[in-house]
């Protein structure tokens, strides 16, 4: 489709001209000889850009631009006029005009600037576009679970979004900590803004330090050119600090003194530039506890927790797995261009037995494992690593081969139930001696049954422990 030119002037040479110029680039080129009538026309076309007179009978171009852009403020307008002052340039671009020509122009000015002008209005779109994406791909049912847990979280994450305190998110490492600050960032006031993520745990201090706060040129050995830190990039924005119990007893001291005043040096700097951004932290230590053993400041861990979420670890919320299982193995399917259905229930038995330390992170690669090695439409416990297959799985309660049916027409109901019963019975008490490493006293308590019981049924299976 052409891009939409409505060109508003009361003077119909010109109009002409300007139609005539504006076709040759390819454009739909609308014209309005009044306010009237281009503001009707503004509001059904919608043009890519409006060129507006700024002296006219009736409303004058800077009150028409002001109506055009209250109505649709990604107008773009230009405005052009026979009497240029400064004072009239300075009063247009103030009201939002993109920009300003003087009568009588050439076609090579008029072309260029319209050019300009719709590239400005493409970039504008495309941002516009990327926001949205980006709002998409981090809003809060992209945090998957239905616990209880991970219902609390995603309701402090709504609430704490559009506010400008800055957060400290606690859990253990692979819980999703950097997933939940983007998740703020994406819904907050800054979402538009970049989102700076950094790892205080990857680099020694002196590097940290300069990717931080930026240094100036010759300030060490190696820096050979000016370069602005972290801190900067992020200003307007939201800058993420991922593992922050890492920090050193001087670094904590400069980003205290950064956070307090809003302004920082650069190394080797000697002239403080202000910045505006909000800052989420994130850790897997017990900052109460280093603060007793003096090992994080107490100043900075107030600064840092105005607000603070609690992620759960993965084996406090088993229930969610089947789910997070299902999230991954589409992502990884499509990626490996295979056809997997699912994951059998008894693979997900085992994961939901696991103790997860990796937590969710963990998961994702077991579940890529899976993806990879599987031959036919499910995961299953066959493709799970060795600790995780090895954690067992009670038989189902009703077998998907059954051993007792025999014979072409099966046994009758009541001895099938009998000889179902027996195999249920022997099989539950395998497994509970195993998991209590044959210790009858033990395993009583956990089946709520007496120990003599126990001693009967491995009597009547012909069973032994060492």
């Amino acid at each position: 489709m052409s891009d939409t030119i409505l060109v508003i002037d009361d003077e119909l040479d010109m109009l002409e001209n300007c139609s005539r110029i504006l076709k040759n680039l390819g454009c739909e080129c609308i014209t309005a000889s009044n306010s009237e009538e281009a503001i009707k026309i503004a509001r059904e076309r919608l043009p890519d850009v409006v060129i507006t007179d700024l002296k006219m009978p009736g409303k004058n171009g800077v009150e028409l631009l002001k109506e055009i852009k209250g109505e649709n403020p990604d107008s773009i307008v230009i405005l052009f006029t026979a009497f240029a002052t400064i004072e009239s340039a300075v009063d247009a671009v103030k009201s939002g005009a993109f920009d300003y020509l003087q009568k009588p122009f050439t076609a090579d000015q008029l072309r260029i600037t319209v050019e300009r002008a719709l590239t400005q209005k493409r970039l504008t779109e495309e941002n516009k576009n990327l926001k949205e994406q980006l709002y998409e791909h981090f809003k809060f049912d992209n945090i998957i679970g239905q616990s209880q847990k991970v219902k609390d979280v995603l309701d402090m994450v709504r609430r704490v979004s559009k506010t400008e305190s800055n957060i400290l998110l606690l859990g253990e490492s692979g819980t999703g900590k950097e997933l939940v600050a983007r998740c703020i960032h994406a819904n907050s006031e800054r979402a538009g803004m970049p989102f700076v993520p950094v790892d205080c745990a990857s680099l020694p201090e002196n590097l940290l330090e300069s990717e931080l706060f930026g240094h100036e040129k010759g300030s060490f050995t190696g820096a050979h050119a000016s370069r602005q830190g972290m801190f900067e990039t992020a200003n307007g924005g939201t800058l993420f600090l991922d593992e922050i119990g890492e920090l050193t007893p001087n670094l904590q001291a400069k980003l205290l003194r950064v956070l307090q005043e809003r302004q920082l040096r650069r190394v080797g700097g000697r002239n403080l530039i202000d910045i505006d951004i909000r800052i989420i932290s994130a850790t897997n230590k017990n900052l109460e506890g280093a603060i007793k053993e003096k090992e994080f400041r107490d100043d900075l861990f107030f600064r840092l927790n105005v607000i603070s979420i609690t992620l759960p670890p993965l084996r406090e919320r088993v229930d969610d797995i089947p789910l997070l299982c299902n999230f991954f193995i589409k992502n990884f399917a499509i990626g490996n261009k295979k056809e997997i259905k699912g994951i059998s229930t008894d693979a997900i038995g085992r994961l939901k037995k696991y103790n997860w330390p990796g937590n969710v992170r963990e998961l994702q690669n077991v579940i890529e494992r899976g993806v990879s090695l599987s031959d036919g439409g499910y995961i299953t416990a066959n493709d799970l690593p060795d600790n995780i297959k090895a954690q067992g799985h009670i038989p189902p309660l009703i077998p998907a081969q059954a051993d007792f049916v025999k014979g072409e027409q099966g046994l009758s109901f009541k001895d099938a139930k009998k000889e179902w019963l027996s195999s249920f019975e022997k099989d539950y008490l395998i497994e509970l001696l195993n998991k209590n490493s044959n210790n009858i006293t033990k395993a009583a308590e956990k089946a709520g049954i007496p120990r003599m019981t126990i001693y009967r049924m491995m009597k009547k299976y012909n069973l032994k422990v060492d």
